[in-house]
């Protein structure tokens, strides 16, 4: 297609309330493949074993779809409204990763991508590819797509030493989505690398998850301890978690072009009221059903009420707040082990 064409899809990207779009082809991330496999030789995966599964597909995305011939990269911003690290001051309430807040991403970008892959369909004709109507498959994030390589090769951003994808334009704070289409569109070039000398997001970790730069041991990665991770967290790193019960946001915040980044516009994106920093105490008592309630359309959802409360109770066992020695000793006849082991850790910190 044209090169007025493709820039009618950006601009179409933009309208539909995506934050950029560019391009690229499914063989530009050649690396993917050789960078994956030492990941998983490293064990760095711990127990994500669909990585390891689907690794085949996941290295090269030309594999997932054969037909395919350009990629519509899309970064849907999800930015704060104040600085997340300051719920970590709070020992007695729970610190949520930013985008856990309201709605589950994957459904507000989905449902985005679908509206422009019908209006790619039609803009394009009946004829676009070879005298056949073009086709088009959506993927965000549960797919194995690797989407922060294509993001650095369309030129959304570049893989900070964090290894998460950093933007001039947005910072740290946006989803990405993905449009593969047989069509063959204008691609745009791949973003270089500006975080310099800087390493901001690699002293914070409260865990020490990066070996070095660009590299993430996931298995002592505070978001994949929370969320991942099933069965108790080795003991050496609870005390590290502090009050962060699902997900973690340090390295992000850190970054110096966050002082680009701003607000979603999006307001399902915008935090609840009750997921900024709830108590505890509160958290800790919530049965399945409960649970299922209060996280109905949330990210949180997904981990299931034993997890999170495991979660919460780790929290609790590192506030040093003796009042919820209680909570604590309540849980610890919990039907499910890993939960009354985790009581059982709490009230041991909280007696010391």
């Amino acid at each position: 297609m044209s090169r007025e064409f493709s820039e009618k899809l950006r601009a179409r990207a933009l309208e539909e309330g995506f934050a950029a779009a560019r391009i690229c082809r499914p063989g530009d991330v050649p690396e993917v493949a050789a960078r994956l496999q030492a990941f998983l030789e490293a064990g760095y995966h711990g127990q994500m074993g669909w990585l390891a599964e689907r690794s085949h597909w996941r290295g090269d995305p030309a594999a997932l779809w054969p037909e395919a011939r350009s990629i519509l990269m899309l970064a849907e911003n999800y930015g704060p409204e104040s600085d997340p690290l300051a719920a970590l001051e709070h020992p007695g309430r729970a610190a949520i990763s930013v985008y856990a807040q309201n709605r589950d991403y994957h459904d507000v970008v989905k449902k985005r991508l679908k509206r422009l892959a019908r209006w790619l369909i039609a803009e394009a004709g009946p004829e676009a590819v070879a005298g056949a109507p073009a086709e088009v498959k959506v993927f965000v994030d549960t797919a194995p797509v690797p989407e922060k390589a294509l993001g650095q090769a369309a030129g959304l951003g570049w893989q900070g030493k964090h290894t998460n994808l950093v933007s001039r334009e947005l910072g740290s704070w946006f989803f990405l989505g993905a449009i593969f289409t047989t069509m063959d569109l204008d691609p745009d070039g791949a973003e270089g690398d500006h975080c310099g000398r800087c390493r901001k997001c690699l002293d914070i970790c409260p865990t020490d998850a990066f070996p070095a730069p660009y590299r993430l041991d996931a298995r002592r990665c505070i978001s994949y301890l929370t969320i991942e991770h099933s069965g108790p967290v080795p003991e050496e790193l609870r005390a590290r978690m502090g009050n962060r019960i699902y997900g973690c946001d340090d390295c992000l915040a850190v970054c110096p072009w966050n002082k680009f980044a701003s607000r979603a516009a999006e307001v399902k994106y915008h935090a609840r009221e009750d997921l900024q920093g709830p108590d505890l105490a509160e958290l800790a008592v919530l049965d399945d059903a409960a649970f299922r309630a209060r996280f109905s359309g949330s990210p949180i959802k997904r981990i299931g009420r034993n997890r999170f409360v495991r979660n919460v109770l780790y929290a609790i066992g590192n506030s040093g707040l003796p009042e919820l020695t209680a909570v604590a000793e309540g849980l610890r006849g919990d039907a499910d082990e890993t939960v009354a082991e985790a009581a059982s850790w709490a009230v041991a910190q909280l007696n010391k």
